[in-house]
């Protein structure tokens, strides 16, 4: 009988090992992680603010869609805030007071009882939570350019997981009432807080104070920089405004918050589930034509979630406009990145992170004054029309980009 040696496998090292296991990542980002998955798994109350204004405390959708207006508001002095402190008293700083601030305004807007102070309070949460957008991009940002789509997709898996948890548990607490929702979504906040004290150290660069250039100048003569703004103010508000129209929707046609939860809770699954799978492979392509097709998946799903009247063709419509999600999730931070000076890191990916306040501002308005003047079918045209032409918009820029990150 003839016999053959087999080769003994060769033993992959501890560190090579622990390598994979990180994705080629630092510690930092791990960390930075982290503090999104806990801040978005303990945010059971914002997703379900509309509810909360229109249930428990009797607002009409079009004042509950202005509260909700409010807390974008405060979201865009926030990213410009957050990027502005990120560069000046640095990184972590900013992240402290962003999470701790959020902490102390949720109970606040848990407490309110008439419409100027739930404004007043909807606001601050809005100004506090969104420090740590830019600050966190700007962290990235500082990583080396091969590192940043895979950190960046790694920040919005972490922070979908989290989701996708805060959706399912929030949909069965609500049942006994909204205001323990605050106290949770306050906890998490508290302990992010503890995670960046603990765990993430300071990245911004050292810049001495007579190089620092004002970001105004230079952002008016970055033509490109800008149109990649209006483009992204307009697909947010699209893209945001079924946060408060799709619960109105489902609530009319007879589900209730359980149901609205679940289907939530998809969007989250699916961008746990195939976030990874996608950032393999998208990573090499034409950030362009990517960001793109993905904006039109977004304006088809969102539009077709107004069409629809059961629980099917709600998920179906979620996983429609999830896919595009999942597309502008990889590509976005990394390709303002490349457009970002080094000196003015924080406050180009402030400005670029304040495209979703804006919409989170006008997305809430136009959604439901759309839905109550108009109609489903007209939100619905609306939806699809404004898809369509971001696809174009964003076609069109591909060239620039390519020259801009040297691609």
């Amino acid at each position: 009988m003839t016999t053959y040696d087999t080769p003994a496998p060769t033993a992959i090292p501890l560190g090579r090992r622990l390598s994979r296991l990180r994705l080629g990542l630092p510690g930092l980002v791990w960390s930075l992680a982290a503090t999104h998955f806990v801040s978005r798994a303990g945010g059971v109350a914002q997703s379900f603010l509309v509810l909360y204004l229109t249930q428990e405390q009797g607002l009409t959708p079009t004042t509950a869609g202005a509260v909700v207006a409010a807390t974008g508001a405060g979201g865009v002095g926030s990213q410009v805030l957050g990027g502005w402190l990120g560069d000046r008293i640095g990184r972590r700083h900013t992240m402290l007071v962003g999470f701790l601030g959020t902490a102390v305004t949720l109970i606040a807007l848990g407490s309110a009882d008439t419409v100027p102070v739930i404004w007043a309070a909807a606001l601050g949460v809005g100004l506090m939570a969104d420090l740590f957008r830019p600050v966190g991009s700007a962290v990235v940002a500082d990583l080396h350019p091969s590192q940043r789509v895979r950190a960046f997709g790694l920040l919005f898996w972490a922070a979908n997981l989290g989701f996708s948890i805060a959706t399912i548990t929030a949909g069965v607490l609500a049942q006994y009432g909204y205001g323990l929702l605050f106290w949770i979504n306050a906890t998490a906040s508290i302990v992010a807080a503890l995670i960046v004290w603990r765990r993430i150290p300071e990245t911004r660069p050292a810049t001495p104070n007579q190089a620092r250039r004002a970001l105004l100048p230079v952002l008016l003569r970055d033509r490109l920089m800008i149109v990649m703004v209006l483009i992204y103010v307009a697909y947010f508000t699209l893209f945001l405004q079924t946060f408060a129209t799709l619960p109105l929707v489902m609530t009319a046609d007879g589900h209730g918050p359980a149901t609205y939860g679940a289907v939530l809770a998809l969007n989250g699954i699916v961008i746990v589930a195939g976030q990874p799978l996608a950032v393999r492979l998208l990573a090499g392509r034409d950030p362009s034509s990517v960001l793109a097709v993905s904006m039109l998946l977004a304006g088809a799903g969102v539009g077709l979630g107004t069409l629809v009247e059961s629980g099917v063709g709600y998920a179906g419509s979620v996983l429609v406009w999830t896919l595009g999600q999942i597309g502008i999730a990889v590509m976005f931070g990394a390709t303002f990145a490349d457009l970002a000076p080094a000196d003015l890191r924080g406050r180009y990916m402030g400005i670029a992170s304040a495209t979703w306040s804006v919409g989170a501002v006008f997305g809430p308005l136009a959604g439901t004054v759309l839905l109550d003047h108009a109609g489903r079918t007209a939100l619905a045209a609306a939806c699809a029309i404004t898809g369509i032409a971001l696809f174009a918009a964003q076609q069109a820029l591909g060239p620039a980009l390519r020259r801009r990150s040297g691609s």
